[in-house]
């Protein structure tokens, strides 16, 4: 069940609601920066509901009416909504907007939080005209990597660079002349990644879906794609172009029976948990189906050694529009196409200019990869369907608990809810995933935008329309007053310290803390304490032809309730029924006194009981 939870703190925003924004969350400065319709928020990670300083940056009059003109929904489309908020360096911050469909962007002065008029310049190639349209951008070493929309009907979409330090100011870009390079994608992240030990080969990794043709057959597909950081583009081909630019599918999916794979093709959001070695995060993608029969969600992890590994592979080939994409098995160019320029190789290719003209020519016809990347477990770690939602956000946090390291997901939903789900490697290699809660987050149904964590302020900020929430990323006290609640909760945050559920310190000079995520077991965690056989009792009056509710509520994600009745003077208890439902309905015809028992279990046998 969804649990409605009091925040820590709510930002609404103007009164219509925060519609399509940007978050900047800044924890070294200990500050965070909310785009939002015309204005920019800097919030206090603290405490949201405290008055913000804001900058106003609207859209033009002139703008405003040419977008109306248009068609265009006066409060939904024809303003300023600021999609993007970059540090640029240790004084500025970089932010762009759609402008009513004629997107500008400028710098913001940090100490005096100011926006410096003298500073805007278009923002085409940099944010979408649509505050709609799903758009990720990253800025590395000054330059800012963008994927987008290129005109104003969002048809044309392409992956941009621009800025960068004089006099290197100019773009690059995906060529949109070829549809087998990106058509009508939905951009969803970019990070920069280094590849190897030597900068040259520093690349950006992007994610997005896109729409594709295979023969006659139109589908939607996930991708990952690659540049590299000091491509300038061609000399006489692919001019200002990316000329080390590589795709590959990205693959989610559930083994059926008789090969029948059950897809999940539309990539909503990814997450990068990093690890000991910066050149290899792991890759968390929230995908969706295509279908509108079979509505389903999925969570696929990725390794960057086998995305490495389909980009070192073969390429693929297509004859014609008509034809499938088939191994390309002819000779392949040297230096190898999607290969970064760098003198520690080839001291003759220097940059990307110096590539002879069979790569390029090449890459310009080649840029899909042959084999796709698949899920290091072969199948998605989470899956939900045949629920009233789907997936859109995701962020990971890695938790060290008293028996192991532990991924812990929070998982935003189309219906304002945030799912938190731990996943658990057991003897045999095998995973449970186990959904430690559901937190209702916004009253009412809402989709979740963005959501942000700071490890530091152990705080989740989840961003919706409605407005922008700040929720912890533990909340042990609701877990019950007994050790045998807290250990059957499975929750890696939290731990029995002796007398409460509390939050687990992994270097805690508490003795007495006891948790047990790999199996819940109560019985070798509490075996010394009372409280984990305690039975609460209460009494109820019933109203003859009335109804009365009964209430027990389970203090784990994981439980099963099943509700028995003890009749005057008899020691059988009869089962009325199991569910997972808190909420028992009697209606008593005649007043005469009843025991209603309600026992909370799990599928390990270990249990507490209630009694009513």
């Amino acid at each position: 069940p969804r649990t409605l939870i009091p925040f820590v703190s709510l930002f609404l925003g103007p009164s219509d609601g925060l519609h399509s924004h940007s978050l900047l969350l800044d924890e070294e400065r200990g500050r965070l920066l909310l785009g939002a319709r015309d204005h920019i928020y800097l919030l206090d990670p603290d405490n949201l509901a405290r008055a913000p300083r804001k900058i106003y940056w609207p859209a033009s009059r002139d703008r405003v009416e040419m977008c109306k003109l248009a068609g265009k929904n006066v409060n939904l489309e024809c303003a300023n909504f600021v999609r993007a908020l970059h540090n640029f360096n240790r004084t500025h911050v970089y932010a762009c907007g759609t402008g009513a469909f004629h997107p500008n962007c400028a710098f913001i002065e940090d100490g005096v939080f100011q926006l410096l008029s003298g500073t805007v310049e278009s923002g085409r190639l940099k944010c979408p005209f649509d505050p709609l349209q799903p758009f990720t951008s990253v800025l590395a070493d000054q330059y800012l990597y963008a994927g987008t929309s290129s005109d104003f009907l969002g048809k044309d979409t392409t992956f941009t660079r621009s800025l960068g330090p004089p006099p290197d100011q100019h773009y690059i870009r995906t060529d949109i002349s070829e549809d087998y390079w990106i058509n009508e994608a939905r951009f969803i992240s970019a990070h920069p990644i280094a590849d190897t030990y030597n900068p040259d080969d520093d690349k950006i990794y992007f994610f997005f879906r896109e729409v594709s043709w295979e023969g006659n057959d139109k589908s939607i597909l996930s991708r990952v794609a690659r540049v590299c950081k000091n491509d300038v583009g061609g000399l006489r081909s692919l001019t200002n172009k990316w000329t080390t630019f590589l795709k590959a599918r990205l693959v989610c999916s559930i083994p059926g029976p008789d090969g029948v794979d059950t897809h999940f093709d539309e990539l909503q959001d990814i997450f990068l948990l990093p690890t000991r070695d910066d050149k290899n995060p792991v890759v968390y993608a929230v995908f969706t189906t295509s279908s509108s029969i079979f509505r389903g969600s999925a969570v696929c992890v990725y390794s960057m050694a086998d995305i490495r590994a389909a980009f070192n592979g073969p390429y693929a080939h297509k004859e014609g529009p008509d034809h499938r994409w088939v191994e390309y098995e002819g000779r392949i160019p040297y230096p190898r196409p999607g290969t970064c320029p760098s003198k520690t190789y080839d001291p003759k290719i220097k940059t990307t200019k110096d590539f002879p003209d069979e790569v390029v020519s090449f890459i310009r016809f080649h840029p899909l990869m042959y084999r796709s990347v698949y899920p290091l477990t072969g199948r998605p770690v989470f899956t939900r369907v045949r629920v009233d939602y789907v997936l859109t956000q995701i962020v990971v946090d890695r938790v060290l608990a008293e028996d192991g390291q532990y991924e812990v997901m929070f998982l935003g939903t189309d219906a304002g809810s945030v799912l938190k789900v731990v996943s658990i490697t057991q003897e045999n290699w095998s995973t449970e995933e186990v959904v430690l809660e559901e937190l209702q987050i916004f009253q009412v149904p809402t989709t979740i935008l963005s959501m942000e964590m700071s490890s530091k302020q152990q705080q989740l900020y989840v961003g919706s329309g409605q407005g922008l929430a700040q929720v912890s990323l533990s909340r042990c006290n609701l877990y019950g007053q007994a050790c045998a609640e807290c250990c059957l909760a499975r929750d890696p945050y939290c731990a029995w310290d002796g007398h409460t559920c509390s939050r687990y310190v992994p270097a805690s000079k508490r003795r007495a803390r006891r948790q047990d995520i790999k199996h819940g077991d109560p019985a070798s965690q509490c075996w010394d304490t009372e409280d984990s056989i305690r039975v609460e009792e209460r009494v109820l009056f019933a109203v003859q032809n009335n109804s009365t509710f009964l209430e027990c509520i389970a203090k784990s994600q994981q439980a099963q309730i099943t509700w028995f009745i003890q009749r005057p003077g008899s020691e059988l208890k009869e089962e009325v029924r199991k569910s997972d439902a808190k909420l028992f309905q009697i209606k008593e015809k005649f007043v005469a006194w009843k025991k209603y028992i309600c026992i909370v279990w799990l599928s390990t046998n270990y249990h507490f009981k209630q009694s009513k």
